[in-house]
């Protein structure tokens, strides 16, 4: 059985196709700066090396279209028929209070969806093109969504509710979420299975760095408390993002250089973290490069 993994996200989409009976990576990809000029996709079958397609990607719907079509029409023995993909699997940001585990999408499923976008502007809308351009493209095939929330359902309400009004979580459902779910849970099973433990047996911190960061606290599988919030903004500093800091700072950024919401949620997902302290990259090969060579805030920023 063949199925797909996906994850779209604002600009990019990555891929991987698997055959499950044999335990085989058959493809994998990545289509990146979709909507932007210079896109491209990077393509290989199997073990092969990697192959550069530059090709005009205005939108999703293209980037999926020029996916299959690489993985379906290619010359190499192992391109596969489009009705031998069974199922895709799609990286979904956030499902709100509504999705606690993976589900089928169907028409009832994607309206639940769209409201999830509330939550994850910068997220979720990307991830429900892939969901639909795949409905359209495969449409025998199983769709099934995969949220980053869901594993951290589990986190106690005294642990996920913010100390504001009671009635904003009655209104908005205002509390925290957590994010890379998907991520803690198999580096947690995976540790247990490294160290030949049970993972009910276990406690331990999973720890999730990349472009965002997030530690999870899990106790028996099961997460008890993550450091994202309400959004993937909140937590330990990060390469674009700034973190947990003090809200007060929000309005202050606002009154003092005349900024609307948007504009300070900008600053602090995109300018902020070790970009915004360094003021040089937010990549840590980066920062450790410069502070190698005296450089004060790539220096200060790693120490953060």
């Amino acid at each position: 059985m063949n199925v797909m993994a996906l994850n779209c996200g604002s600009s990019s989409v990555k891929y991987k196709l698997f055959d499950l009976e044999r335990n085989e990576v058959l493809a994998r990809g990545l289509a990146e700066r979709i909507g932007l000029p210079g896109s491209r996709i990077t393509h290989a079958f199997g073990q092969e090396k990697e192959t550069i397609f530059d090709v005009p990607l205005p939108g999703h719907q293209k980037a999926l279209e020029c996916i299959f079509q690489l993985l379906t029409e290619g010359n190499s023995p192992a391109s596969v028929k489009m009705s031998e993909i069974k199922a895709v699997g799609h990286r979904v940001v956030h499902g709100g209070e509504s999705f606690r585990k993976p589900v089928a999408v169907d028409d009832r499923v994607l309206l639940l969806l769209e409201e999830c976008n509330k939550f994850a502007p910068l997220h979720n809308p990307y991830n429900l093109m892939g969901i639909k351009a795949c409905r359209a493209l495969l449409p025998n095939a199983l769709q099934v969504a995969v949220f980053d929330t869901a594993f951290h359902h589990t986190i106690p309400d005294y642990a996920y509710m913010y100390a504001v009004p009671y009635e904003y979580y009655e209104k908005y459902r205002l509390r925290k979420y957590g994010f890379h779910g998907t991520s803690h849970q198999y580096v947690s099973q995976r540790a247990a299975e490294i160290l030949g433990r049970k993972k009910e047996d276990l406690k331990m911190i999973t720890c999730h760095l990349g472009n965002g960061a997030s530690l999870c606290a899990v106790k028996g599988g099961v997460s008890l408390d993550t450091t994202m919030g309400f959004t993937p903004l909140a937590g330990v500093v990060m390469s674009t993002r700034c973190g947990d800091v003090d809200p007060a700072i929000v309005l202050f950024m606002a009154e003092r250089d005349n900024l609307a919401p948007a504009d300070v949620l900008e600053i602090l997902n995109k300018r902020s973290g070790v970009f915004g302290i360094s003021g040089l990259s937010g990549d840590f090969r980066d920062l450790e490069e410069a502070a190698g060579k005296g450089h004060p805030r790539a220096s200060l920023a790693l120490k953060m």
